[in-house]
Formats: structure tokens, C-alpha cells, sequence
């Protein structure tokens, strides 16, 4: 079994660091023996919002996110993140969780690989 945590830092739109994050983070949750966990702390945080509208052709980072999830992958999105950005956990994307620092450094204990968008 691979671990890998994908920790991303930067907003969901205006940059595509976030984008291709999570583009890798869902081909590798696909991957049979992958265990997948995605950080967002930052101005990430965002990328979990929950009814995002963007128009047709444009990627969607709540879908992408939704896409790891029904892998089982985890996401957790950093606290003192969202309370600096207004975000309520009623206004996360579904599976998607309020974390801690806490836990990420002990998804960063737990993981084989760590990769930071």
C-alpha cells in the first residue's frame, strides 16, 4: 500500500497549482494500492466550497475533490484556514472535513510520499 498526502496551498482559481494537484491526487487515488489524503490549508481552503458554479468547459474543484473522496481518500481542510476565510463546515463540499495542524502532522507521519502544490 502507497501513502501519499498531497498538501495544497494556493487558491482555487486564478493559479492551476491547486488544479494540478488535485488532477494527480484523483489519478492517483484510481491507482489500485494507493492510499490518498489531501491537505488544504491556506488560501486552499477555498478549493472545498461547496456549490461552486464555473462555467462549462472550466474545471470544477469541488467534482475533482469529490473525485478523491469516492476513492475513500480523505480531505481535510486546516481550521485557523477557514476561520480566516469566513468558511463554516456547514460550507464545505461533502466529505470534505474542518482538520487541524495537529493532523496534519500526523498525516505527514503517516504518509510514504509528501507532495506540496
Amino acid at each position: 500500500m502507497s501513502k501519499i498526502l498531497f498538501i495544497l496551498n494556493d487558491p482555487p482559481y486564478g493559479t492551476e497549482r491547486s488544479y494540478n494537484g488535485l488532477r494527480l491526487a484523483g489519478a492517483t487515488a484510481k491507482r489500485e494500492g494507493a492510499d490518498v489524503r489531501v491537505f488544504l490549508m491556506g488560501d486552499a481552503a477555498a478549493c472545498a466550497k461547496r456549490g461552486q458554479k464555473t462555467p462549462d468547459g472550466y474545471y470544477n474543484l469541488e467534482r475533482m475533490l469529490k473525485g478523491v473522496t469516492t476513492r475513500h481518500g480523505l480531505v481535510g481542510v486546516c481550521g485557523t484556514c477557514m476561520d480566516a476565510r469566513g468558511l463554516t463546515q456547514a460550507e464545505l463540499a461533502e466529505d470534505c472535513r474542518r482538520s487541524t495542524l495537529e493532523e496534519l502532522a500526523d498525516w505527514t507521519l503517516w504518509a510514504d510520499q509528501v507532495l506540496v502544490f
